[in-house]
């Protein structure tokens, strides 16, 4: 498996990185501050997504595990308006949590000729196994990576460094909330939102991974919103 740096967990580093790639840069990346409603209405309007990084515990890596084997036994169909990558690339995580926050909302404006763009358009008829096969390959896609992973308040790790965090992301599709995870062989329907409490139902998801683990505090919670 190919190794890419790990990007930092940085809003402005990853909003970077979005331009980068191609996005509106009416359009970036905040912190979330808590999981308290207070805290959550303050996050600006609309969230496109949220993501959630978290420590790769045993706990959630047989949870992980159990919940795929059980998603294969149902053979649930999603939308093909759903944008589903696998992750084939090891800490290439953060990308894949962007390219799942962006292409599943197509109102957010990707440049043409752009690195996004141009791996959409390669990408859209495959399925998520290819896509990732394809993201593998792209010299663009991980020389943008790789630059803004040099980037942030913490100096890069070696890059054969162990990294125990993992980026996924919430996104609402045709009315259904779903978590997408490049490390999981299939997304996972969390049930019905809408635009206004994408935020909010997806927070109640991430409360379920931090119980699986109570005794670690690593969380990080970041919403794609628009540019103030």
């Amino acid at each position: 498996m190919d190794v890419w740096l790990p990007l930092e967990s940085n809003p402005e580093v990853l909003s970077n990185y979005m331009v980068k790639l191609g996005v509106s840069p009416l359009w970036n990346i905040v912190d979330i501050y808590g999981m308290d409603d207070e805290l959550l209405d303050m996050v600006p309007k609309p969230v496109k997504s949220l993501i959630f990084l978290f420590p790769c515990s045993k706990a959630h890596e047989e949870f992980r595990a159990k919940q795929d084997e059980e998603l294969k036994d149902k053979n649930v169909e999603h939308p093909k308006s759903l944008f589903f990558t696998r992750q084939f690339v090891h800490n290439a995580c953060g990308t894949i949590a962007v390219i799942h926050a962006i292409l599943n909302n197509p109102d957010i404006e990707v440049a043409d000729e752009s690195v996004l763009k141009k791996y959409l358009d390669s990408a859209k008829d495959l399925s998520p196994m290819e896509r990732g096969e394809l993201l593998n390959k792209s010299d663009a896609f991980k020389a943008t990576h790789e630059e803004n992973a040099q980037q942030g308040q913490t100096a890069p790790p070696n890059i054969n460094d162990a990294v125990y965090h993992h980026f996924i992301a919430f996104v609402q599709v045709d009315g259904t909330l779903y978590e997408l995870d490049g490390r999981k062989n299939f997304p996972v329907a969390h049930g019905p939102t809408t635009p206004d409490t994408l935020l909010k139902d997806s927070i109640k998801v991430c409360k379920q991974f931090i119980e699986l683990d109570p005794s670690e505090v690593r969380f990080t919670l970041l919403g794609l919103v628009p540019t103030q």
